[in-house]
């Protein structure tokens, strides 16, 4: 198998990093272990550039107003003329793609019009450190899908946000990002919306509770996100690493409260999350701007950011479930506050409030396998009980 000197160098460099690390703690790990945790680091880096894509905008002739609405509907970054990079960040935290760019145009990221076989062939000897970003003359699917399967760093130039779809989601892997090309304002909302929306499926499974015991008090979470969710979305929380039960935000009308549809009351403070690029994290760590995943019935996830954490003392209570995973069942257990505004996630899709769960309702989960270390996941024998 060839190896690409890029990925290798990588791992050298995170295998030396940890060695360091250890050697200074004087906590040796294993090379077993240590070797999974590299191939961890290497692997999630690789999922989160793949499936984190990107949206560049055009702005050449500089107009402020495309500039302005890039910057407000999230883009990721304006292509702007040369000269005009002082003047776009006036307007807001942007980066430019130009000549003399955050991105150098030329250099970092390079156009290359593609019509032919060997303009294909040109595109994959590309140095691997360059953006190439296709201008398709007949826009084609067939030479993108190509590229896709041989190289990173890829963009496709589209006009509109039916293009972008199909190209961030070509191969089920997609490009790594696209241009727009458009002047239309809500053409650019609606591509960057589109594409920031694309992201990994998880497949749930139904979980049948076994168990609801009522517990004393203690300390549990609420996550309040930066994004406002919708009903059937949550959040995967699990006492264990690899079962999770989906937490249902706080968006289903009470005589009691508001709705906070930002809000997952997530449950007792030692749970673990899930994070985007399939790692987790006890609830008790997360701060203010650590990424977080939030999940809707079907799997479909979409990135957030926290914007504060609560944690305050209130009755608990612990849910116990068993899910099928190949011929075997699973435990799924989570310990959540005993109130009527907490619930978990149907098979449909629809709420179930703690207060009312009882032995036999059925409830979405999310299985995986292996243990953790330092919210990674390595393949060793670890049972949490």
């Amino acid at each position: 198998m060839r190896v690409n000197p890029e990925c290798q160098e990588k791992k050298e460099k995170i295998w030396k990093d940890c060695v360091i690390s250890e050697a200074a703690s004087d906590n040796l790990l294993d090379r077993r272990k240590l070797g999974a945790i590299i191939m961890f680091v290497y692997e999630r880096d690789q999922i989160r550039s793949r499936n984190v894509k990107s949206v560049w905008v055009n702005a050449a002739p500089w107009q402020r107003d495309i500039v302005t609405v890039a910057l407000e509907s999230g883009a990721d970054a304006v292509v702007v003329p040369e000269g005009h990079t002082e003047r776009t960040h006036k307007l807001g935290r942007i980066k430019t793609v130009a000549p003399d760019g955050d991105i150098k145009l030329g250099k970092d990221a390079v156009v290359v019009e593609v019509s032919n076989k060997a303009d294909e062939q040109r595109v994959a000897k590309m140095p691997p450190e360059q953006i190439a970003v296709l201008r398709m003359r007949d826009w084609k699917v067939i030479p993108v899908e190509n590229l896709v399967a041989q190289r990173q760093k890829l963009f496709v130039e589209v006009k509109n946000a039916e293009e972008a779809r199909l190209m961030s989601e070509i191969l089920e892997k997609g490009v790594d990002g696209v241009l727009l090309k458009s002047q239309d304002i809500g053409e650019i909302k609606q591509t960057i919306s589109v594409v920031k929306r694309i992201s990994d499926k998880l497949s749930l499974v139904p979980a049948k509770i076994t168990r609801v015991a009522l517990l004393g008090m203690g300390d549990r979470v609420c996550i309040d996100s930066c994004t406002e969710m919708r009903p059937g979305e949550g959040m995967l929380v699990g006492n264990s690493s690899d079962a999770f039960l989906l937490v249902h935000s706080e968006t289903i009308p009470s005589p009691y409260v508001a709705t906070r549809p930002f809000r997952v009351n997530a449950g007792a403070l030692h749970a673990y999350v899930l994070v985007p690029g399939g790692a987790t994290k006890y609830l008790s760590g997360l701060r203010s701007g650590d990424p977080v995943m939030i999940v809707n019935g079907k799997g479909d996830t979409q990135r957030a950011y926290v914007g504060r954490c609560k944690v305050e003392r209130r009755p608990l209570l612990l849910i116990s479930a068993e899910a099928e995973s190949e011929d075997r069942k699973r435990p799924v257990e989570l310990v959540m506050q005993n109130a009527e505004t907490v619930r978990l996630t149907k098979p449909a899709g629809t709420a179930l409030s703690v207060a009312a769960a009882k032995q036999g309702d059925e409830v979405l989960a999310y299985l995986t396998e292996g243990g953790r270390h330092f919210g990674m996941k390595v393949e060793e024998t670890i049972a949490e009980r």
